[in-house]
């Protein structure tokens, strides 16, 4: 199980893995609004829809699988060189809006931000950062441009959380190994909670008192963190953008509900992806 044999698995059957099935949950959010309103800093979770990301849903629990920063247009990047690199990176025009994310297969990459427009997206707001705070974690990720995946970080982390005595110590995880503090190699979330301890952010940081009754916080190893790390951190806002926004002139009873034809009950499906 060494990084060899998950490069392997990677390279083998990375089309078979990595291709999306067709978009299921997007009209959970509505695309259109979130680009009026999102801004700079903004982190996005994303249901994924390959088989990828159904390993890391069963791993995590959770339906978010993949997390990007949104870093705004190329013109509002502060950081001159910051800027420079992006544009070298991708061939986005000066309004196009871009996030910087690391993707299996691709490494750390911008793309823009239209390439989730079909998918079930969540936004996570980070809390009372000045703009200048904000430009630094923009700049941090920024740097990481270029970085190659590290593939065996999801079977690391699938046999961290399983009970160690049920692998052998050679198939153990490797997390905290290899200068974790420094890796030479990004997932989406440890490249994402890398850029926010560049600040001194808090995520989901483990609370303390020390010998003198005083609380202190003490980071997590990033290269534990999960997207829906985000969405239980409790520095993040959740901000959503339903396609029908209740209390904004539509009334409950106004929603386009499907009803039975027989008595006019709304219908119900048990059809659980729904």
């Amino acid at each position: 199980m060494g990084y060899s044999f998950t490069n392997w698995v990677i390279n083998r059957y990375g089309h078979w893995l990595l291709k999306n099935d067709p978009p299921s949950r997007s009209y959970l959010c509505d695309f259109p609004q979130i680009c009026q309103e999102i801004l700079p800093g903004d982190v996005l979770l994303i249901e994924g829809r390959n088989r990828v990301s159904r390993i890391i849903q069963n791993i995590t629990r959770s339906p978010w699988t993949h997390a990007a920063l949104y870093i705004g247009h190329l013109a509002g990047i502060e950081d001159t060189q910051a800027r420079e690199t992006v544009k070298q990176s991708c061939t986005a025009t000066l309004d196009t809006p871009l996030i910087i994310e690391s993707e299996v297969g691709e490494g750390t990459i911008i793309s823009p931000l239209t390439k989730y427009q079909d998918d079930h997206i969540r936004i996570l707001r980070p809390q009372g950062l000045t703009t200048v705070e904000i430009q630094k974690v923009i700049t941090y990720a920024i740097s990481r441009l270029g970085k190659q995946y590290d593939t065996r970080h999801i079977f690391d982390l699938a046999r961290f959380l399983f009970p160690w005595g049920l692998f052998p110590r050679k198939w153990r995880s490797s997390l905290f190994q290899h200068n974790a503090q420094q890796p030479t190699e990004d997932i989406c979330s440890s490249m994402i909670a890398d850029a926010f301890y560049s600040i001194g952010f808090p995520i989901l940081p483990l609370v303390k008192t020390d010998k003198s009754n005083h609380i202190e916080l003490i980071q997590r190893n990033p290269r534990l963190f999960t997207p829906s790390d985000f969405d239980y951190s409790p520095y993040f806002n959740v901000i959503k953008y339903p396609i029908f926004k209740l209390g904004t002139g539509i009334a409950l009873q106004d929603l386009p509900w499907k009803r039975n034809s027989e008595n006019n009950d709304i219908e119900v499906t048990n059809d659980p992806t729904h």
